[in-house]
């Protein structure tokens, strides 16, 4: 491969960094609710042997908190695009996005849903995004996206 002439920067391969990435990740009383199902488990083999008992406590809790990890979405806007769960959409083929507080998203999400939106969706929490869709091939009118930090993920579709 040739090299460049000094001063001439290399095509870079790397991706930018995001300017907004958040994890859905589960709340305390989730993480409190796998400890006390682990618990439960391991009560459920202790006539069996207390030793047995015990390493299914830990194998339940370690499954459990692996799951929970791999599976919590990701939403992020890097590149120019929005990336909600497994679903992306570029950001210039949204419109206005809005903050929803827990009321809001409770409504939009309730009697004023259209069945086409596209709902990336976490019921422990309770704020959310929505975003318009300006996509004329596209018939999902909007997404909505839960967050904790709304304002931010609003800033960083507007930016």
């Amino acid at each position: 491969m040739p090299e460049a002439p000094r001063g001439t920067p290399l095509p870079s391969s790397r991706a930018t960094a995001p300017t907004y990435t958040e994890r859905l990740w589960l709340g305390p009383l989730g993480w409190v609710l796998l400890v006390v199902f682990s618990a439960m488990m391991a009560v459920a083999f202790v006539p069996l042997d207390p030793r047995v008992a015990a390493l299914v406590a830990v194998a339940v809790l370690v499954v459990g908190a692996v799951l929970l990890v791999g599976l919590a979405p990701r939403v992020e806007v890097r590149d120019g695009v929005l990336r909600a769960g497994g679903a992306h959409i570029p950001v210039d083929l949204l419109g206005a996005a809005v903050t929803l507080d827990a009321e809001a998203t409770r409504a939009e999400l309730g009697p004023r849903l259209d069945a086409r939106a596209h709902v990336c969706l976490r019921g422990w929490i309770h704020t959310a995004v929505r975003v318009e869709v300006n996509d004329p091939r596209d018939p999902t009118p909007y997404w909505v996206v839960s967050t904790r930090r709304p304002a931010a993920l609003v800033a960083a579709l507007h930016a």
